[in-house]
């Protein structure tokens, strides 16, 4: 059964808002009318609404502070607060009514919202304690998919996306773990934003898996999300997970980029839905100018099987170990048996999920080298309520099967619709990339979004075309690097760069005059490159690497090699490897091959025939 939602504000988005409360609309007026359309919705999409006065209250000193010249980029835009996340004058439950309590201040997250002018309107539903990601796992109710009311809504940021895509609100706060903020959003017709680990403070939100958790936005558009992402992210000195990063850092990608396309065995275990949209997005893709590559997605599932069949699922019991003691009783049954399931691993397995986990991160990041960015369906499949209900543990499981990984592998992730099923079902893609990505990954996921000229907002009627576009934004704080060697993509130091958030950008060659030689007794095998007016033009990759992680990877280069500066073949500079000199004295000249995997490639022993 289709639902009939409504569209609160004749305004598309955040950007057409700002405008309007400049020229004079009432933004007490359309918080009201918010307001009154929260309180009529309830449960199961709300568990809590803020009182009306203190929401008004907020606004008038953001109008305060507005008059008084400050920049309030979020001035007057309503938003939800899934409930875990703490809101002063508001309950938090996390979904369980005996667990409930009032916290004396918000999270930091909220508070940067709020310093931004944004008004919380309420605390949304979500799976208990945020485990599942399909929304059925609340004492207050199971808010169904915004399109039709037999399907799950996907969770457990369940009701902070249905008050996006029912227009209740331009944005929602959610947070995601294995997938929260990006289930919902796909089975949604919704944006959802994974910024990477620590960019959004979690100090005041209940956690999950405190080591892995992150804030997520949930929104009609990803210009509203990059807006609601530019107000919250900062450094949180009170939260020890909190890391410094510029989300802006990679910028917009080139003209040409590459990305991977999961393999076809992996892709048959998604319903065949799924398959053509997945399969319509990659087309999409290359005709905006990127490159398919396929690749092994085995290392990711493995990565993503240790989030709950592995010792993190400890870390679950760990954020509400006490009350798990003392009243079990009080937890969801399927939830109560995934935390007190923790109970069978011991500090050895701990450990050694650790250790799997660095060998899969290390494999992974060889595969991540090969290309700018990953897409992957948002979910293979979209159950129905009774589905989930009849399975609750295989079925969930099923839905992070491209969900999981991202966050143990340290990435960035943006959720974007891409059409509809059969039965009229919202599907979606997921765009993924290392940490600090975001501004990269919303440039394509906002194009990839509007490659479908007849998308709409939500579950409304808006077209997306009447929304502001992601502006291309340009790279910040990196430094543009050129590697010759066993830095190279697919080489067994990329891992290096990749882990640090570096972007492969080009392939190119230097200019003439540089010479290449093999050095001796290298462990792995490496060049070492020299301007000493030979007539080379030896192959390179160009690199941008964030500027808070170059000197790390300066300081992991050992002697007789360097960073200086290289000239391209187009005449300009940039840092690359050099060589000193002592060491080429007694290494082959390999010039002639006009690059290092060349020179490899020549190297390998020729296979033995086989005879009979």
């Amino acid at each position: 059964m289709l639902t009939t939602p409504h569209s609160l504000c004749d305004l598309p988005d955040i950007a057409a808002r700002l405008a309007a409360y400049r020229s004079g609309r009432s933004a007490a007026s359309d918080l009201d009318a918010t307001l009154d359309a929260v309180e009529a919705e309830g449960q199961p999409v709300w568990i809590s609404v803020m009182p009306r006065a203190q929401a008004h209250a907020l606004l008038a000193d953001a109008q305060a502070r507005l008059d008084a010249g400050q920049d309030l980029p979020l001035f007057g835009i309503p938003f939800g607060v899934k409930d875990n996340i703490d809101v002063k004058g508001l309950e938090t439950t996390a979904a369980c009514n005996q667990f409930a309590y009032h916290p004396e201040e918000s999270a930091f997250v909220v508070r940067r919202l709020i310093a931004a002018g944004a008004i919380p309107v309420g605390k949304t539903n979500l799976d208990q304690f945020a485990t599942g990601l399909n929304g059925t796992r609340s004492p207050y109710g199971m808010p169904a998919c915004a399109f039709n009311d037999a399907y799950v809504s996907g969770g457990s940021s369940s009701g902070s996306a249905i008050a996006v895509a029912k227009g209740q609100v331009p944005f929602a706060l959610g947070t995601d773990t294995a997938g929260s903020g990006r289930i919902p959003a796909g089975f949604n017709n919704i944006v959802g934003i994974k910024p990477s680990r620590g960019l959004l403070s979690t100090q005041g939100v209940v956690p999950a898996c405190r080591s892995l958790d992150c804030v997520s936005i949930l929104s009609n558009t990803m210009a509203d999300g990059l807006a609601v992402l530019g107000a919250a992210a900062a450094y949180d000195p009170e939260d020890p997970y909190s890391r410094e990063g510029d989300w802006a850092a990679v910028g917009s990608p080139p003209s040409n980029f590459t990305f991977g396309i999961i393999d076809g065995r992996t892709l048959d275990r998604c319903a065949p839905a799924v398959v053509q949209s997945y399969r319509k997005a990659i087309e999409a893709l290359e005709q905006l100018g990127g490159t398919a590559v396929s690749c092994d997605y085995a290392p990711f599932e493995m990565t993503a099987e240790l989030l709950y069949a592995g010792p993190w699922i400890a870390e679950r019991l760990a954020a509400i170990r006490n009350f798990a003691a003392t009243q079990p009783e009080a937890i969801h049954p399927v939830v109560r048996d995934i935390i007190l399931s923790a109970h069978q691993f011991a500090a050895v397995d701990a450990f050694e999920g650790q250790y799997r986990l660095a060998a899969l991160a290390r494999s992974t990041a060889e595969i991540l080298g090969q290309f700018d960015l990953l897409l992957v369906p948002t979910a293979p499949e979209h159950p129905t309520i009774q589905e989930m209900l009849a399975d609750p543990i295989g079925a969930n499981s099923r839905l992070g099967l491209f969900t999981n990984f991202v966050n143990l592998l340290d990435m960035a992730a943006v959720a974007v619709p891409a059409g509809r099923s059969e039965h009229g079902l919202p599907l979606g893609v997921t765009l993924i990339a290392p940490r600090l990505s975001e501004s990269m990954l919303a440039n394509i996921g906002d194009r990839l979004h509007r490659t479908d000229a007849g998308a709409a907002l939500g579950a409304g009627t808006i077209p997306l075309s009447a929304t502001t576009r992601v502006p291309n934004i340009e790279s910040t704080n990196t430094v543009r690097l050129a590697v010759v060697g066993a830095h190279l993509r697919g080489q067994p130091l990329n891992h290096q760069l990749t882990e640090r958030g570096a972007r492969f950008i080009a392939q190119t060659r230097t200019a003439s005059g540089y010479s290449l030689y093999a050095l001796p007794n290298s462990a792995p095998p490496k060049p070492g490159l020299a301007r000493d007016e030979g007539q080379g033009m030896i192959e390179i990759e160009l690199w941008d690497v964030p500027l808070n992680t170059f000197g790390s990877f300066v300081a992991s280069i050992p002697a007789p090699l360097g960073i200086g500066s290289i000239a391209l073949e187009d005449g300009t500079l940039v840092k690359g490897f050099i060589c000193e000199q002592y060491a080429l004295e007694q290494a082959p000249d390999i010039t002639h091959f006009g690059g290092w995997r060349n020179f490899l490639a020549a190297s390998k022993p020729a296979a033995t025939p086989i005879t009979a």
